[in-house]
């Protein structure tokens, strides 16, 4: 495989990373993330119960957690393409120790530990089903995916065939800009943990929360990460006050970022070469601050939810682009 054909299975890997983040998003909002109480197959089916008997037998022995043939569907469709984006991750791994025998400058580290994530990744998913979505390990699988996604764009961005180093200007944006990139991580954890709490309506209305600006919360509960075994924590465990408490962190932190990116996209405005990646943060920044209003105002539609993650999940690309724009590239991963 030459260099540009690589490069193109990156970028093919990463959109797909973006399709497993999105539907995973969708199973969660619709709550299917328990709709098959198994793994990897889906109720001891290799796809779902679909004839009567198949949906009697997996009433009988999941009698807890009767078939919903809609959530069967949605939980396995994400698990199929998660499968998928193994594979092509795997091809990427070996084509790539196959490459470092005609150029020693091709990355084999940076796949490699990809393909380990990844791997790792399915069994997140796999103990999210066990754990009966226990919020730490749901919030550790969609970490992870974002993880995954940053990974293979990074992957991307070093093996396609022109490369430039950095002016002089762009690389006095290094920090900056990874200050930037670990305040947007900060605040996608924060909004995971809003969701798989459930606390997303915790305050149905803004800017105040239920009418007050600083309402009542319970900030110890709420940010109790780990919590015992066997509770099933779909729909939620927490009472209103601890969810007000994550909702609330979750406000503040959209300020916080809203401050710091005001001044950082300044800085890149003043960078001509950084004007057009500026423009395109500026762009999904708003957008994102618009949807997380919105998804509270409107009572969390599904699709402005979904939207939220996937714009998310484009906010963390933007910063990696600008990383790797900024960075000195004889530091860079995956040599």
């Amino acid at each position: 495989m030459n260099k540009t054909r690589y490069s193109r299975v990156a970028l093919t890997a990463v959109g797909l990373t973006l399709i497993v983040i999105v539907l995973g998003a969708w199973v969660r909002l619709t709550d299917a993330g328990l709709g098959c109480p198994d793994w990897p197959g889906c109720y001891g089916e290799l796809t779902w119960p679909k004839t009567e008997d198949q949906v009697l037998a997996a009433n009988t022995r999941w009698a807890e957690r009767p078939v919903e043939t809609g959530k069967a569907i949605r939980e396995m469709v994400h698990r199929y393409v998660a499968g998928l984006l193994i594979l092509l991750v795997s091809y990427l791994t070996i084509s790539a120790w196959r490459r470092r025998r005609h150029d020693p400058n091709h990355p084999v580290i940076l796949p490699s530990v990809i393909l380990g994530w990844i791997l790792f990744q399915a069994a997140l998913g796999m103990w999210t089903v066990t754990l009966l979505l226990k919020p730490a390990i749901v919030l550790a699988h969609l970490a992870g995916g974002m993880f995954t996604l940053a990974m293979l764009f990074w992957l991307y961005l070093k093996t396609r065939p022109k490369q430039s180093k950095p002016s002089l200007p762009e690389r006095s944006l290094k920090w900056p800009v990874r200050i930037g990139l670990v305040l947007i991580v900060a605040q996608l954890l924060m909004g995971g943990w809003v969701s798989t709490n459930y606390a997303a309506l915790a305050c149905p209305d803004f800017p105040t929360c239920m009418g007050q600006w600083w309402p009542e919360a319970d900030y110890e509960e709420g940010f109790k990460i780990w919590r015992g075994v066997g509770v099933d924590y779909e729909g939620g465990v927490l009472d209103q006050p601890a969810r007000v408490a994550i909702h609330m962190a979750h406000r503040i932190g959209a300020v916080v970022v809203a401050i710091f990116f005001a001044w950082l996209l300044w800085r890149l405005y003043a960078v001509r070469s950084l004007a057009q990646p500026a423009q395109v943060l500026t762009v999904l920044l708003l957008t994102q601050i618009t949807l997380g209003i919105l998804n509270v105002v409107l009572g969390l539609p599904l699709s402005l939810a979904v939207a939220h993650n996937g714009v998310a999940a484009l906010l963390v690309m933007a910063m990696v682009y600008l990383g790797y724009r900024t960075a000195n590239q004889a530091m860079s991963m995956g040599s």
